[in-house]
């Protein structure tokens, strides 16, 4: 009875909650190694998808084919390991904090490709990476997000939901219209990007149902649920990305695509809080390095020489 009680203050009054500079450090922390741990999978995935019938796209054969290369369960594990990361993430700290990290996913990709997928990186690109890192920096102290409420009202939910799909499956519709290749892969990675994002907002509730009520209570949320089935749609689309075209054409719009529908959704969902004012100055400031340097480090490295030795 306490605990109904308390689940429907939380729900109906929806208090703020506040976090302190050492929940923020290991929001950050696990963010970190979470962006690692999916870059690490990504890259292994794209070496497993180098070798699968482009014939396969879209196909439930694409993830068998997968399955059965050792390179690509390497991967799947990475991912599994970034889950567990960002939800220690997103308990520790907000969405709108959290998930923007995972921007670094692309310079650890690109790094982390070097060896595995026989390629070199430009003097020029270490640039491009440094000033990424700087105006994630100062996007992000500019923004300097802070919690909101754990849980979000269902009316808010079926918003999200619905907005976040239907995005997904048009990206998806325009880009089965188009042949292999970057701008394909591109729009593929942006639907994935959307998918990781309501995944990220879901696995946040349901990870707070766990801190709050325990386990038996994580496995009766519907989020629970939700977000496990939203994950395997967001890995179905990133698997067919990463088989449409290059890494460097997906991974951008993965990376910018999930920070900024994570962003929307911590304000919208979770009432989460950035500075506004003359603050959005320098947050457009680093918005505007983040994508410069994004799509400078998106063509840094030449789309042809990936291989699958």
């Amino acid at each position: 009875m306490l605990r109904a009680t308390r689940r429907a203050a939380v729900l109906e009054d929806r208090p703020p909650y506040s976090g302190s500079p050492d929940l923020t450090i290991l929001c950050i922390l696990f963010a970190l190694l979470g962006a690692a741990s999916n870059a690490t999978g990504t890259v292994l995935q794209r070496k497993a998808a180098l070798v699968v019938p482009r014939g396969d796209a879209f196909r439930l054969r694409l993830l068998l084919d997968m399955v059965r290369q050792p390179v690509w369960l390497l991967g799947i594990c990475a991912v599994a390991c970034a889950a567990l990361f960002q939800a220690l993430a997103l308990i520790e700290g907000p969405l709108s904090l959290a998930q923007p990290v995972f921007i670094l996913e692309l310079p650890f990709a690109l790094l982390i490709a070097l060896p595995v997928l026989h390629r070199s990186l430009p003097a020029t690109g270490w640039y491009a990476i440094a000033c990424l890192v700087g105006g994630l920096a100062l996007a992000v102290a500019a923004a300097d997000p802070s919690p909101g409420t754990t849980h979000a009202p269902m009316a808010s939910w079926i918003i999200a939901i619905v907005l976040c799909l239907g995005a997904m499956g048009l990206a998806a519709l325009l880009a089965t219209r188009l042949p292999s290749g970057a701008r394909r892969a591109a729009l593929l990675g942006a639907a994935a990007a959307i998918g990781n994002a309501l995944t990220a907002a879901l696995i946040k509730s349901a990870a707070n149902t766990l801190s709050e009520d325990g386990f038996v209570a994580f496995l009766t949320t519907w989020q629970t649920y939700g977000f496990a089935a939203c994950g395997i749609a967001a890995v179905f689309l990133l698997e067919n990305a990463l088989q449409a075209g290059p890494i460097a054409a997906s991974q951008p719009a993965l990376t910018i695509g999930d920070a900024t529908v994570s962003l929307v959704l911590g304000v919208a969902l979770f009432s989460e809080h950035i500075r506004t004012g003359w603050w959005f100055l320098p947050q457009l400031a680093g918005v505007a390095v983040i994508v410069i340097s994004t799509f400078y480090l998106s063509r840094a490295i030449p789309l042809t020489r990936e291989v699958s030795g």
